[in-house]
C-alpha cells in the first residue's frame, strides 16, 4: 500500500517536494516507517548518520494531526507527518 510521508523541520532535506511516498505492506506500523525511512536514507544518502538520527528522534503524526506511537496502524493512502526535534539556544 501507498503511505505519504510529509517532511517537516530538518526531515526536508530528504525530498525535494517535501514528501516521500513510501510502499509498505498492509497493516505497517509508523515503526515500519521509520524503518522504510532508514532504508531510503541508506539508499539515498550513503548511509547519513545525521539523517538517521533526526528519522530515530522523530515524532510521527497522523493526518488529524495527533502525535502517534511507533505501534499505530497505517492504512492505505494515509498521509503521517515526521516531526524531528527543534534544537534551540
Amino acid at each position: 500500500m501507498k503511505v505519504k510521508v510529509e517532511l517537516f523541520g530538518a526531515a526536508r532535506d530528504f525530498g525535494d517536494q517535501n514528501l516521500l511516498e513510501l510502499d509498505v505492506e498492509q497493516q505497517s506500523t509508523i515503526k515500519d516507517i521509520r524503518n522504510k525511512i532508514i532504508q531510503y536514507i541508506e539508499e539515498k544518502f550513503n548511509g547519513n548518520e545525521n539523517y538517521k538520527k533526526i528519522v530515530n528522534s522523530s515524532a510521527f503524526c497522523s493526518e488529524k494531526n495527533n502525535i502517534v506511537s511507533d505501534n499505530y496502524k497505517i492504512t492505505n493512502n494515509e498521509k503521517i507527518g515526521i516531526i524531528p526535534p527543534i534544537g534551540g539556544g
